[in-house]
């Protein structure tokens, strides 16, 4: 190893020269949180007819240090245009598992931008079963799920 240099073992983590410890690299969070739609998702014969309630929840891990240094929109994620086409894809899907709703939101999501490194996305649909709140999924994927 030379002095003073940081060593990559891996795309994702790099090996101080001095302490021997992994550095992984700053990333940030933008969350979309309770994103409330009504889609066509199940697979009783009433769920393939009646839109119900589905709530979803996105946690994109970007880096956002250009667009807090330079105040600009073009410098980030514009989360409302995603949510824009999130709510689309959800509304006009027709799928029988909330698993597959789930794969297909964070594959639109990884492709809406090359910046987001990784998404997690959570489908609840609330009602589903007796006696509990919602019932759902949590996903996440990354680029190179796609």
């Amino acid at each position: 190893m030379a002095a003073g240099r940081w060593i990559r073992q891996n795309p994702c983590v790099a090996i101080c020269p001095f302490t021997q410890s992994p550095k992984v690299p700053m990333t940030d969070l933008i969350q979309i949180h309770d994103l409330m739609i009504r889609a066509i998702v199940g697979i009783n014969d009433d769920e393939r007819v009646n839109r119900q309630d589905v709530v979803i929840n996105i946690t994109l891990w970007v880096d956002t240090r250009e667009s807090g240094r330079t105040d600009e929109i073009d410098d980030t994620i514009n989360y409302r245009s995603l949510a824009k086409r999130l709510i689309e894809l959800a509304e006009q899907s027709e799928f029988f598992l909330v698993e597959k709703l789930a794969a297909e939101l964070a594959r639109l999501s990884l492709e809406f931008c090359e910046s987001i490194e990784r998404v997690r996305i959570s489908v609840e649909k609330p009602g589903a079963v007796r006696f509990a709140r919602s019932v759902g999924v949590t996903i996440e994927r990354t680029r190179g799920d796609l």
